[in-house]
């Protein structure tokens, strides 16, 4: 255990041999999970900032504001980072639909014996 990292009031995020921590996004108003993400150092400084949410997109290999082309930005309320600063969770306000397909939250299947099945937003 790095006592400083874990128990320390000094931000040293603990990124991957990729660069990157996970980043776990929740709304602020109803907790509920919309997304979860990677950011490397300059989107998690940039998050910080300007207090909009920046990840890194690992399929596109570039640095992205979430809602830049959208308008579905979300606005950061509370910013924390765990125990061994590998992962973060954003708590946040969302402008809109957070999924890219259009649903509010990406986790809109539920997963069962049957198979998947789609979820209300107040399930």
């Amino acid at each position: 255990m790095d006592d400083a990292r874990d128990k320390g009031l000094t931000l040293n995020p603990k990124y991957d041999d990729n660069g990157l921590i996970t980043a776990v996004v929740t709304d602020v108003a109803t907790g509920d999970v919309l997304m979860v993400a990677h950011m490397n150092a300059q989107a998690l400084a940039l998050t910080i900032e300007t207090g909009l949410a920046h990840f890194w997109s690992r399929s596109r290999q570039s640095l992205w504001k979430k809602g830049e082309t959208s308008g579905n930005m979300l606005q950061v309320c509370d910013l924390r980072i765990d125990c061994d600063q590998d992962a973060v969770w954003i708590k946040a306000t969302p402008a809109g639909p957070t999924c890219h397909t259009g649903a509010r939250t990406c986790f809109f299947r539920r997963i069962s014996a049957e198979g998947l099945s789609r979820v209300d937003a107040a399930d």
